[in-house]
């Protein structure tokens, strides 16, 4: 199948010729995809954080939020 590429000037004049409805439901769709995106994104780094947790003797599963939060900060500010 070819694929078509448009610029996102022409993208957006011809989501402006939708009606209101298809235009909602557009909204809706790309909503969702970017959802489903941001759940993979987030299972990824829970992961990564479960295995870089486990390196250091700790076990994510065990952590209350509040040392959740605290060990990212820590990894956010190392060298």
């Amino acid at each position: 199948m070819p694929v078509l590429q448009i610029g996102t000037e022409q993208l957006m004049e011809l989501i402006q010729q939708l009606e209101p409805e298809e235009r909602i439901q557009l909204l809706l769709r790309l909503a969702e995809q970017v959802k489903k995106r941001m759940k993979q994104h987030r299972a990824y780094a829970e992961q990564q954080l479960r295995a870089i947790a486990n390196e250091r003797g700790l076990n994510w599963d065990t952590m209350s939020e509040e040392e959740r939060t605290e060990f990212v900060g820590e990894l956010l500010h190392e060298p």
